[in-house]
């Protein structure tokens, strides 16, 4: 609950900080005549600047690094919301921002759940500080990466919100509408893929706590005892991919960026670097992942052998045989 408490208060003093800086900065005279006056992008970078100096220094501070991890799907409804209002709140753009809300809410009550504000950070970086070895070296991939990049990169995937401000339009067309309709196809896959990791988890912490002859009994519906033995999740949507909730969130945002180049009539606009660098570190997630996976679970390379890394795709009948879709480690 600490966490908690220190996020709810630290980010929002942040956050005003930087609006004041960049409303000096910019000859603006007050935070009010700031917001109201300055490009929706110019305010989206001030916030981003305050949210990341902020996570450093409770990096620091605290010894956690997640606190970016927190403000992942916070930070980007709250962008969409300044492009929603730069607009007018226009049809696209409101739509659009009511679209990333719910993104938002429904991530945040899923990493919520899983303890992300209250307990400590992601197991992923003590592990990474051990390979770095460098306490500078570290402190400076923490400065540069988790927070100046990962926050940017909100910045960057919810630029297509600007797109459709810019463009002016107060209506929205049938493939607007088409590609919304997609992205909440994908917002529905990844809410599925969470839940059953979500019970999966579960349900194997519960075994575990089990005499060995009770281990396989009372299993919740779609929980495999193999699965339960083997320590990790392959029916349901992970057999079709290892990871179907990279592929959902990387779909909700090649789907935003889709909405806008829609209004736009062009695919060529600068919005889309926000989905390709999403897309790039999300492979790059993986590999690391995994790379932790496969040394806790010996079975793991069998499925990662017959099994997509992202993309949805059917299993492959020997395990041998690779794949273009495979991220090799």
């Amino acid at each position: 609950m600490k966490r908690l408490v220190i996020f709810l208060t630290s980010m929002p003093a942040g956050a005003y900080v930087s609006l004041r800086v960049g409303a000096a900065l910019g000859g603006y005279g007050s935070v009010q005549s700031f917001f109201q006056t300055a490009p929706a992008p110019t305010i989206v970078v001030a916030l981003a600047a305050g949210f990341a100096a902020v996570a450093f220094v409770l990096g620091i501070v605290t010894g956690d690094y997640s606190w970016v991890d927190r403000l992942w799907s916070t930070a980007p409804p709250v962008f969409a919301w300044v492009y929603a209002a730069n607009a007018g709140y226009a049809a696209p753009v409101l739509i659009a921002a009511v679209f990333v809300t719910v993104w938002g809410a429904r991530l945040t009550f899923n990493f919520a759940r899983r303890g992300g504000y209250t307990t400590m950070e992601d197991y992923r970086w003590p592990i990474l500080r051990e390979r770095i070895g460098s306490t500078a070296a570290w402190q400076l991939f923490h400065l540069l990466f988790i927070c100046s990049f990962q926050v940017s990169l909100s910045v960057g995937f919810t630029l297509p919100l600007h797109a459709l401000g810019a463009n002016g339009s107060a209506t929205v067309g049938p493939a607007f509408i088409g590609f919304l309709l997609l992205g909440v196809a994908a917002l529905l896959w990844e809410t599925v893929a969470d839940e059953q990791q979500w019970r999966f988890q579960n349900a194997k912490y519960a075994a575990r706590d089990k005499a060995s002859g009770s281990a396989g009994r009372n299993l919740p519906s779609g929980i495999d005892q193999d699965d339960i033995e083997r320590g990790f999740r392959t029916n349901g949507l992970y057999r079709l991919s290892r990871h179907p909730n990279y592929f959902g969130e990387l779909a909700v945002w090649w789907c935003l960026y889709l909405m806008a180049a829609a209004q736009l009539g062009t695919v060529l606009h600068l919005s889309v670097v926000g989905p390709a660098l999403l897309t790039a570190l999300f492979i790059g997630s993986t590999r690391f992942t995994e790379s932790i996976t496969r040394t806790k679970y010996p079975e793991y390379d069998a499925y990662r052998a017959r099994t997509s890394a992202i993309v949805p795709w059917p299993v492959k009948q020997s395990p041998e045989v690779a794949t273009t879709r495979e991220i090799s480690s």
